[in-house]
């Protein structure tokens, strides 16, 4: 596969078949490097890159947060915001059997399973946002009404600078 081509990925195909215009931004991944790296490899500021988790509450059902890279999530408020007792990150091979994808390429697009998606409110007074593609080194860019419009997620308060 030629290095320019668009990786067809879960996330790409759902996003082309909802009409999302977004554009595709490759970068070489690092391990743990997370949003920082990406961020850094795009040359775009970390609070535009908005992070996948997959978690889970305390009877282990599982849901997507969408996160500013530069924020962690506060899993007390969010348990409260759920009216759960614990929200917790899932393990890594937990998340792939939710979501269909490794850990570092996790997208809220495409998912294997539909899960409920909690979106940090302030992501939405970005003009543009990066988001990953469903592939570790690949974010996709697109405006984040789109993100609401196909994935009708909740919107929340829970991040932690």
């Amino acid at each position: 596969m030629a290095k320019d081509k668009t990786p067809v990925t879960p996330a790409v195909r759902a996003l082309r078949a909802a009409g999302v215009s977004f554009t595709e931004h490759p970068y070489a991944y690092e391990e743990k490097g997370g949003t920082a790296v990406s961020a850094r490899e795009l040359g775009v500021d970390e609070h535009c890159v908005v992070k996948t988790l997959i978690m889970e509450d305390e009877r282990k059902n599982p849901l997507i947060v969408l996160m500013h890279g530069d924020r962690q999530v506060s899993t007390k408020e969010l348990a409260r915001v759920l009216g759960v007792k614990t929200v917790a990150p899932c393990s890594p091979d937990t998340a792939l059997k939710h979501s269909g994808y490794m850990v570092g390429g996790t997208s809220p697009f495409g998912t294997r399973k539909t899960m409920p998606v909690y979106l940090e409110e302030t992501i939405l007074e970005l003009p543009r946002i990066f988001i990953n593609g469903g592939k570790r080194g690949f974010l996709v860019g697109l405006d984040p009404r789109e993100v609401v419009r196909v994935l009708e997620p909740k919107l929340v308060t829970v991040g932690i600078p």
